[in-house]
């Protein structure tokens, strides 16, 4: 993997590069679409890059489990056997820490609001996984049975898949994690992270992770770990607190100590508001699972918000999603009959607005890119 900076913004710590891979270049900054299960959900790969998607980001813990690294290698790698000839990325199973941990104890998510949530202690463990200093143990959700990974699994099964970027596997802590639970987290996670480049054996790029928590001194200790580290790029993990604003704290604290010859990934933040804010903080890549998660509810971003098409009111409207969108669908289909779609449960008003939502996505960080090109950002 090679990362070239094109140009740095006069305005803001915005930048335009490329990040070279085997499987073809990525322009950045650039939007990360999830592909969970090695598949946009009810789009195909052909489909995907229509929309623009320069780079997907696929599920570890996910492909472990189902149909399992040793059956994706068998199928010629992730690249071939999902149809996709764009570079990949997996991430490491380290989110899953979180959410089938303490975020699915909790109900939170990585920016919630932790108001009258009890703090996440010293010791304390989630009901459904065991952190330990080696790694973590699971229970399947498809038959229950324990399963675990710590830094030597998450990589033989990502260099298994065969993505073109790797990331190391942390704990991703919850937002409610006390000081002394996030440091003794994050000493884990730069162990592992030390792990994780000692057990690597392919020619994939690397990611190390920083985390860190709210902390401020905490976010700073783990950048500079990590930066001293020889991963190919970073990635910026964990929880953001509980407001956008203190998130962009964190980037910035982070930003800083981190090298600028190296690409940094923000992981799982995404949604239309933040985009700008997180490009002009210095971020060149990002995954997000809400364009394909908002479409499978029936909610179609647009120029001026979003649009909730479940309302039967939309019933009547010969307009197309977005009048100044040119993604296929703007172009061939109008709101009345995807309304009708979504109340007679048909699965193609999910394909329809998934294929125009990343169409929205991409082109919206497309307008970003030409706005850093030409000095407006």
């Amino acid at each position: 993997m090679e990362f070239r900076i094109l140009k740095k913004s006069k305005r803001s710590k915005a930048r335009l590069g490329i990040l070279k891979t085997s499987h073809g270049e990525i322009e950045t900054p650039s939007f990360v679409p999830v592909a969970t299960q090695a598949v946009i959900k009810t789009l195909t790969s052909e489909e995907a890059k229509a929309v623009g998607c320069q780079i997907l980001i696929s599920n570890t813990f996910h492909l472990h489990l189902k149909p399992g690294e040793k059956l994706v290698k068998a199928g010629g790698g992730i690249h071939k056997f999902m149809n996709w000839d764009r570079p990949l990325m997996t991430d490491s199973g380290g989110f899953q820490v979180f959410s089938l941990g303490f975020g699915k104890d909790l109900g939170v998510g990585k920016i919630s609001k932790i108001n009258g949530l009890a703090k996440v202690l010293l010791g304390q463990q989630p009901q459904n996984i065991k952190i330990t200093d080696n790694g973590v143990w699971f229970r399947s959700p498809i038959n229950g049975e324990k399963l675990f990974i710590g830094p030597k699994e998450s990589i033989k099964i990502q260099e298994a898949l065969g993505a073109d970027i790797i990331f190391a596997f942390d704990e991703c802590t919850p937002p409610n994690a006390n000081y002394e639970y996030t440091k003794k987290s994050l000493e884990k996670t730069h162990r592992w992270a030390t792990e994780c480049l000692k057990i690597k054996k392919s020619r994939q790029a690397i990611f190390g992770i920083v985390q860190g928590g709210k902390f401020k001194d905490l976010r700073i200790e783990s950048a500079k770990f990590i930066a001293d580290l020889q991963f190919d790029g970073f990635g910026i993990g964990g929880e953001f607190g509980d407001s956008k604003n203190l998130m962009l704290k964190m980037i910035d604290w982070v930003i800083k100590e981190l090298p600028e010859n190296k690409p940094r990934h923000l992981l799982g933040i995404g949604h239309p508001e933040d985009i700008l804010k997180i490009i002009k903080s210095g971020i060149d890549t990002f995954d997000c699972v809400m364009p394909t998660h908002y479409a499978r509810h029936g909610i179609a971003f647009i120029d001026n918000g979003r649009l909730d098409m479940n309302k039967s009111a939309f019933l009547k409207d010969k307009n197309p999603l977005d009048k100044s969108c040119g993604c296929a669908v703007c172009q061939n289909y109008r709101r009345n009959y995807i309304v009708h779609l979504l109340k007679a449960k048909e699965i193609t008003a999910l394909r329809l607005l998934t294929f125009h939502n990343l169409y929205f996505f991409n082109s919206l960080v497309e307008k970003i890119r030409n706005n850093i090109k030409n000095g407006k950002i």
